[in-house]
């Protein structure tokens, strides 16, 4: 999945080029292309779709040259995660009926990728087995009040995996007091994203729980992969609702599994996530740039330009982001206001700042 606007990482994260597209972690490699080499560890690169907006279809395939048009699934509008997993499921039954699919968001952080993929290789081999809906859960390390919180029940399902566990309840992004309480539980884990399953386990479960968005979806038979696939989707997604595949299908399904996971996750949706993975300096400061100079700062995360100096003084727990002809100030602890800042923006002083 890679559609996504990012706009907790503007002013970086902008709509003419999301995180996904950006060397974030200023590796020579973006979000999206670190994606696919992993997957390419687990399947060939002409079993990888790529769900995007359709403003993104040549940066895709610019950043993903091994793959063909036929592989890059172009949304005309944003509905959220359950269209677009329902159009890949309908693309991928024309192909292999029996498949086995992983769905992934393409902006993650893997730090520890042989342990990704054990895991996922493990999550397919029990998705082929049972009528089941997979979803890797991450071992939370902190309170933290960004992600999604997955409660399994107590005891494991598997012999095989001590780490399967029966899913009880999902909740969205909890206050910091009752993530404190998910924690000293034990029973929660930080809802990944990632999910695991059989077609026919995750068809069978639209034409239960989604029925109004998988016959949009079905009355696409025998235009896929065909010159009218592009005006039916363009129709469908007029008319279709927007909706998670969290809330849609995953809080209401009875069949919701989770494998616990610890493979050095991090959903890079914020810069507080993106300060934790960097390295620091004395002062706990996370710094890209290479005229950045500091004077009594602490605990900051300062993204510069190499061609720009920035001097700070005095400045603790900040967030501090250049980028073309934005500049952010903004305290850590409110990084979750960036949404609204750059709603603000649009309104105010027009699309070209985001």
């Amino acid at each position: 999945m890679a559609g996504g606007v990012g706009a907790r990482f503007w002013p970086m994260s902008k709509t003419s080029r999301p995180k996904q597209f950006i060397d974030v972690l200023g590796v020579g490699k973006t979000l999206i292309r670190l994606t696919f080499e992993r997957f390419t560890n687990i399947c060939p690169a002409e079993n990888i779709l790529v769900v995007t907006n359709g403003i993104y279809k040549d940066l895709v395939l610019e950043q993903l040259p091994e793959l063909t048009e036929h592989q890059v699934l172009c949304e005309p509008s944003r509905r959220n995660t359950a269209p677009c997993v329902a159009y890949a499921n309908w693309k991928i039954k024309e192909d292999n009926p029996d498949a086995i699919i992983v769905v992934a968001p393409s902006d993650h952080i893997i730090l520890k990728e042989e342990e990704f993929i054990n895991n996922i290789n493990t999550s397919m081999k029990i998705a082929s087995e049972n009528n089941w809906l997979l979803t890797l859960g991450i071992k939370p390390s902190r309170p933290d009040t960004g992600y999604g919180y997955i409660q399994f029940e107590e005891g494991t399902v598997s012999e095989e995996s001590a780490q399967l566990h029966k899913v009880k309840t999902f909740t969205e992004k909890p206050t910091i007091d009752i993530a404190k309480s998910f924690l000293a539980s034990g029973d929660f884990l930080w809802n990944s994203g990632i999910f695991i399953w059989s077609l026919k386990s995750i068809m069978s479960a639209f034409n239960e729980l989604l029925p109004e968005v998988d016959s949009l979806f079905a009355n696409g038979v025998g235009k896929y992969n065909t010159s009218k696939e592009g005006v039916f989707i363009e129709d469908t997604y007029s008319i279709c609702k927007n909706i998670s595949i969290d809330y849609g299908i995953m809080e209401k399904a009875k069949n919701v599994y989770t494998l616990a996971v610890d493979f050095g996750w991090s959903d890079l949706g914020t810069w507080g996530s993106l300060y934790t993975i960097r390295d620091k300096d004395d002062n706990m400061n996370a710094t890209v740039g290479k005229n950045v100079m500091l004077y009594d700062t602490k605990n900051c995360i300062v993204n510069m330009p190499n061609d720009k100096l920035v001097v700070l003084q005095g400045l603790e727990n900040y967030i501090v982001v250049e980028d073309d002809n934005t500049l952010l100030v903004c305290r850590k602890e409110d990084e979750q206001h960036i949404r609204q800042f750059v709603a603000d923006v649009k309104v105010e002083k027009g699309e070209k700042f985001i």
